[in-house]
């Protein structure tokens, strides 16, 4: 047998070939998983809802366009009288007689009701009473003043004729002193004694005057006294008269509602009288308009197919409920079919028509205040939330200022559910 050679020995080493590795299919197997991953990932992300998800048929779409804004407002409008007189109760009493019933048309000087007062009336008998005793005292003295101006005139009389009588005498003494039939002395005395008694005529003419001036001025001040007890028995009187009481004007008695038996106190409103003929408009407008309804502002209401030109006659710019109040009167005419209490529809003018960007005057307005609106995608069923300015508003329209387009469509009821979403999907 034969001796192998060592350096020719058989191996396996001759027959390992070093392989490659292959990276690039690996490469790609892992690109097409990441693919379809990714693809699963995006569909499922397209699946998942973005944003509040809202059922398509519980809102209302409206597509923004150019059209003319009438600018003008609607307000329901409540028919009242022109001119109405309050029937407040004058003095307190118990009701003894109604004589007419609400809804009544009266005539001016028809009694309506009458109260019962023993109060006033013993008032009124105790003015009376002063009355007639301080009649009586200035009836005593006046006769006091003339009896005393009677015992002054014969005083007078007397000092004259004493004085007349003195005179005389002094005339005498003068011519017999000349021929010397009387002294000087006797003379002299004469003379004072005529001086003395017209002295005493001056003083008596004198405290007549201040006498009488005194007596004069207490006449005048009772004959004051005997006017105010006069006015205040005529006040009494007339709150007397005032039981029974009667209608100011003449009309329809509106809201009297008095029964027999019944306590009726000082200024307690017992209902009015309403003009029957002529009528007013009273409306509620909603605050927004509040700047731009005016006193003179035109409009106008529709009955019976026909128009009545109105005008704003008054504004009460309280704020009440987010509303105010406005009166309204017919320049013209006024429906013949007008009723007290009667609602109806009144426009009131507040400019002239112009073209605008239009969106309808729909809930949304009352949630956003016309700040922002959500604006529905092209696909139908997203819708974003996005700022908007408004500027006039009429019953049916808004115009809008900026932030919209013409043919957008966005949701114009409300937004009270949304709360603060800024995205929806609406639900088909």
């Amino acid at each position: 047998m034969k001796a192998l050679n060592p350096q020719s020995a058989v191996t396996g080493a001759a027959m390992d070939v070093i392989v490659p590795r292959r990276r690039g299919k690996t490469v790609a197997a892992a690109g097409a998983a990441a693919a379809l991953a990714a693809l699963a990932v995006f569909g499922l992300w397209q699946l998942l809802p973005r944003g509040l998800q809202v059922p398509a048929a519980d809102v209302r779409i409206a597509t923004v366009e150019n059209g003319i804004f009438l600018d003008d407002i609607v307000v329901r409008s409540k028919a009242e009288a022109l001119h109405s007189v309050i029937l407040d109760s004058v003095e307190a009493g118990r009701v003894e007689e109604v004589f007419v019933h609400d809804g009544a048309v009266v005539r001016q000087g028809d009694v309506l009701f009458r109260i019962s007062n023993p109060q006033r009336n013993l008032e009124l008998l105790q003015r009376q009473s002063e009355h007639t005793q301080q009649i009586s005292n200035l009836s005593n003295l006046r006769v006091g003043f003339e009896a005393a101006y009677t015992d002054h005139q014969r005083r007078l009389s007397d000092l004259a004729f004493g004085v007349a009588q003195a005179q005389k005498q002094h005339a005498r003494n003068v011519q017999l002193a000349a021929r010397g039939f009387i002294s000087p002395v006797a003379l002299e005395e004469s003379a004072d004694a005529l001086e003395q008694k017209r002295h005493v005529l001056g003083e008596e003419k004198l405290r007549h005057t201040t006498e009488a001036g005194v007596k004069l001025d207490a006449v005048r001040k009772m004959e004051s006294a005997i006017r105010n007890i006069e006015t205040g028995l005529t006040l009494v009187r007339a709150t007397v008269e005032a039981l029974v009481v009667r209608a100011p004007v003449a009309g329809r008695l509106t809201d009297f509602k008095l029964q027999i038996g019944e306590t009726v106190k000082t200024d307690q409103h017992i209902g009015r009288i309403d003009d029957p003929a002529r009528f007013k408009l009273s409306a509620q407008v909603d605050e927004y308009y509040l700047n731009r309804i005016a006193v003179g502002r035109r409009g106008r209401v529709k009955q019976d197919g026909q128009d009545y030109p109105i005008e704003v006659s008054r504004v009460y710019p309280q704020i009440k409920d987010g509303r105010f109040s406005v009166e309204l009167v017919f320049t013209r005419a006024q429906a013949a079919t007008l009723n007290p209490g009667q609602s109806i529809d009144a426009q009131i003018t507040l400019g002239e028509p112009k073209p605008a960007l239009l969106l309808p005057n729909a809930p949304f307005v009352t949630d956003s205040g016309g700040a922002w609106v959500f604006v529905v995608a092209a696909n139908g069923i997203d819708a974003e939330k996005r700022p908007l300015k408004t500027g006039r508003r009429n019953n049916g329209q808004i115009e809008v200022l900026s932030g919209l387009r013409a043919g957008e469509q966005v949701l114009v009821s409300s937004y009270a559910g949304f709360g603060n979403a800024v995205r929806l999907q609406l639900k088909k």
